[in-house]
């Protein structure tokens, strides 16, 4: 007879009865007179309890070796002195689906690199990993759930591009077809195109790739890009309410979900944002920097992972909240594209997000002037003519609008606490890794 398969969290609805649970070989405990067997699903664990008897279950679960995917069908038995779940079974049948080799070749002292080797069987071992799968598909989910309910509209951009987008620089080259193309580092300039088009609210999630021979922990050669534009906007406030907003609700709904699990498994408590997220401009930001003495503050123009880290520092403690978005960067700093105040061309209506100290999120208003493009392009000794097809969505009446563009993987990295983007990935691709 051929019993239904039970996930392990459901156990208690059947004390009593005869099911089968497939899963994982977790822990073996063959004692002189009993055998315990830990059974491990993506739901949890239970203990297959079985008294030797010298019969052919005996020597099944004998031969079991950790990490075999197993089929075992037995009675579902209330026993209070199990720690796991105050249950057992006791086995009737033993299927051995696929014996793992043995020894395994991570253990749970393994160092990182190593784990990424063995991704699959690291993933399969840590509950806690599984969890964060299930909080990134809740918090895209909720991402999504809000861009919908504004009335965007989900795109699907290019990854191949026929020019080096932007500057050229941090692109990958490839061979297509004897000639050049090259790895979309953003879905930039074709979300702009789709708001020339005539689509009012543009969002995507998708795969972004850069170039960067960055080795930290917050940088990754390819990783999925949250991106939003939006047309008719009347600044850049605009984009920015939209983004705390589309956090909040998706925070919101992480919390919901997994706020319990998240807090037993990664120790953090997930805080909902409130709104309005405060706003800081840069040069307010290099101004508390440099009363607090950070001595960098005014070398450069742009924030170092340091100043970040201080200046959210500073803005927890006077307003107790984790986000801040820094506003207003020196036009020297950013994209040719990004629209600069009338009243100040020195800097730029963009922003970055910090979140606990970690930059999530660049954004600005663009600039969609035809002519103030190009000019604002040739100032950065940039040649109009491989940008021909970007430029020419402008020529025809394209209306005010902005955008950002937000790291998933550092989002989900700060929301767990996690210390590496390595860990927020399921296969982590960087400069030394295009395996497995």
């Amino acid at each position: 007879m051929i019993h239904s398969r039970v996930h392990v969290s459901d156990l208690r609805e059947h004390v009593g009865r005869t099911v089968s649970v497939c899963g994982w070989v977790n822990t073996l405990r063959l004692q002189r007179k009993m055998q315990f067997v830990i059974v491990r699903d993506s739901t949890g664990m239970v203990q297959v309890t079985h008294k030797r008897d010298e019969g052919p279950l005996e020597a099944q679960l004998e031969a079991l070796t950790s990490e075999s995917a197993v089929r075992i069908t037995g009675r579902v038995v209330d026993a209070a002195q199990v720690k796991l779940g105050g249950l057992e079974i006791v086995p009737e049948a033993v299927e051995v689906l696929n014996p793992a080799a043995t020894p395994l070749p991570i253990d749970e002292h393994t160092g990182l690199e190593q784990r990424m080797d063995w991704r699959f069987l690291d993933v399969r071992r840590r509950p806690a990993t599984q969890l964060m799968f299930a909080v990134q598909t809740t918090l895209e989910q909720g991402m999504r759930e809000y861009a919908y309910a504004q009335g965007a509209t989900e795109m699907h951009t290019p990854k191949l591009m026929g020019t080096a987008s932007e500057s050229g620089a941090e692109v990958f080259k490839l061979g297509y077809f004897g000639g050049s193309a090259y790895l979309a580092q953003s879905p930039q300039f074709f979300k702009q195109m789709a708001i020339s088009a005539g689509v009012d609210k543009v969002f995507e999630i998708g795969p972004v790739f850069r170039a960067e021979p960055s080795f930290t922990s917050r940088h990754a050669t390819e990783f999925t890009g949250v991106d939003v534009e939006l047309a008719w906007i009347d600044g850049v406030e605009d984009v920015m309410a939209f983004e705390e907003q589309m956090l909040a609700h998706a925070i919101a709904k992480v919390a919901d979900a997994h706020g319990g699990a998240i807090a037993e498994r990664f120790g953090v408590e997930v805080t909902v944002p409130t709104t309005p997220f405060p706003r800081v401009t840069m040069a307010e930001a290099q101004k508390i920097l440099r009363e607090s003495g950070w001595d960098r503050a005014g070398a450069k123009e742009d924030l170092d992972p340091e100043g970040e880290r201080s200046i959210s520092a500073h803005i927890q403690q006077a307003t107790g909240h984790e986000f801040v978005f820094i506003t207003h960067y020196p036009a020297g700093i950013r994209p040719f594209y990004h629209m600069r105040p009338a009243d100040d061309p020195s800097v730029t209506l963009s922003f970055d997000l910090l979140w606990k100290g970690l930059e999530v999120t660049t954004g600005a208003q663009r600039e969609h002037r035809y002519d103030v493009l190009v000019q604002q392009a040739t100032e950065k000794g940039m040649s109009p003519e491989p940008m021909r097809d970007y430029l020419n969505a402008f020529r025809y009446g394209c209306p005010p609008h902005g955008g950002l563009g937000m790291g998933l993987g550092r989002v989900l990295m700060v929301l767990l606490g996690l210390d590496s983007i390595r860990e927020a990935s399921f296969l982590f691709r960087g400069p030394n890794r295009l395996t497995p």
